[in-house]
């Protein structure tokens, strides 16, 4: 049984972190779900959203460092994006994670599920053509830029997301940031915002430290997999991959919530 647990959490976090250096997101859209309802599959435990949640947090958090460390070179991270948003959705997260310790297992699952049809929607909404742009010359509005960030930061430290999931549609569609600028500069956003969302997990008790670090582990295994394959892959392949899970993602949940 022992055995079976380690094998089913590391599959979990391998399949999420993967997905989070390929797409630019923590990975949390993917194991969130993943978390509540594969395990009692196979018998072995059954988290609470706040588990599920708390375990999201601290696996994101080297999920999306893993998948910076990738993208390092060429010219890929923003680094006024990452300073404008960075900087307010760490405030965000740090709000939200520790309140949501005040919310109802249903209220944290209602939250996730707004997220995710917020964010399908939006990788729906047609984009701006600008992934031929010189990335030297890459501009945004600033303070639209902060707003939405710490938006963002509140709701997704609710669910132990880092927000990449919604951060993604937002740089495309509202900021017009070409894709792999984006998926790259979310990454390192993510992780930022990933700090906040863990303190607050942590402080609140909202952790379970076994799964926790069997998911750290397939992190760092898999998040620069991920982002060798994602380099690689055309951009608006990566687009469509990521707004088909989030739209599944989204209709599951809520199918479950009514």
């Amino acid at each position: 049984m022992v055995l079976t647990f380690i094998i089913v959490i590391f599959a979990i976090g391998f399949i999420g972190s993967f997905l989070s250096g390929m797409l630019g997101v923590g990975g949390s859209i993917i194991k969130y779900p993943m978390l509540l309802y594969i395990p009692p599959l196979f018998g072995i435990v059954a988290f609470t959203a706040h588990e599920v949640s708390g375990i999201s947090a601290i696996q994101v958090l080297f999920a999306s460092i893993a998948g910076v460390w990738a993208y390092r070179k060429g010219g890929y991270l923003n680094k006024q994006l990452i300073i404008y948003m960075g900087g307010a959705i760490l405030i965000g997260s740090l709000i939200g994670s520790y309140g949501s310790s005040l919310l109802s297992e249903q209220a944290v699952n209602v939250v996730y599920g707004i997220l995710a049809l917020v964010a399908a929607v939006m990788m729906f909404i047609p984009k701006k053509l600008v992934d031929d742009m010189p990335l030297n010359e890459v501009t945004f509005n600033k303070p639209l830029a902060a707003i939405l960030a710490l938006v963002v930061g509140i709701v997704s430290g609710i669910v132990g997301a880092a927000g990449g999931f919604l951060l993604v549609p937002i740089m495309l569609t509202v900021l017009h940031i070409p894709t792999r600028m984006t998926i790259a500069t979310s990454l390192a956003i993510t992780f930022i915002s990933s700090i906040g969302s863990s303190i607050g997990k942590l402080i609140t008790g909202q952790v379970d430290y076994l799964p926790a670090i069997i998911m750290i582990i397939a992190s760092f295994i898999a998040a620069p997999l991920g982002t060798k394959v994602g380099k690689k892959m055309n951009t608006k392949i990566l687009q469509f991959i990521l707004a088909i899970m989030i739209a599944g993602t989204a209709i599951k949940l809520w199918i479950d919530i009514l």
